[in-house]
């Protein structure tokens, strides 16, 4: 990982207190714009998901819905931080390892 965006718990915890304002379970307030910001809320949402399963889109989709509901842009952001996987044609996604 890049050293820009490397961060301390204390720093982590700030971030994702200030845009997960009900609790870390609770619903994305706003999407972070700022890229390092952006890294730690996607590392957060990807708990949601089980490492060794593989989720077809809607799976992903209805996961994502309870988190933010603009659920498209999450999971374009999650495959761009390489988060996650997806096969060619977008009907698997999996945890990257």
């Amino acid at each position: 990982m890049n050293v820009r965006y490397s961060t301390t718990e204390e720093e982590k915890h700030k971030v994702l207190s200030s845009y997960f304002k009900n609790g870390m379970d609770s619903n994305l307030d706003t999407f972070p714009r700022k890229e390092k910001r952006k890294l730690i809320v996607l590392q957060n949402i990807i708990k949601h998901f089980e490492p060794s399963r593989v989720y077809s889109e809607k799976e992903i989709n209805e996961i994502l819905k309870m988190i933010f509901n603009d659920f498209a842009t999450i999971r374009r952001a999650l495959i761009d931080y390489k988060l996650m996987e997806r096969n060619k044609d977008c009907t698997e996604y999996w945890i990257k390892n």
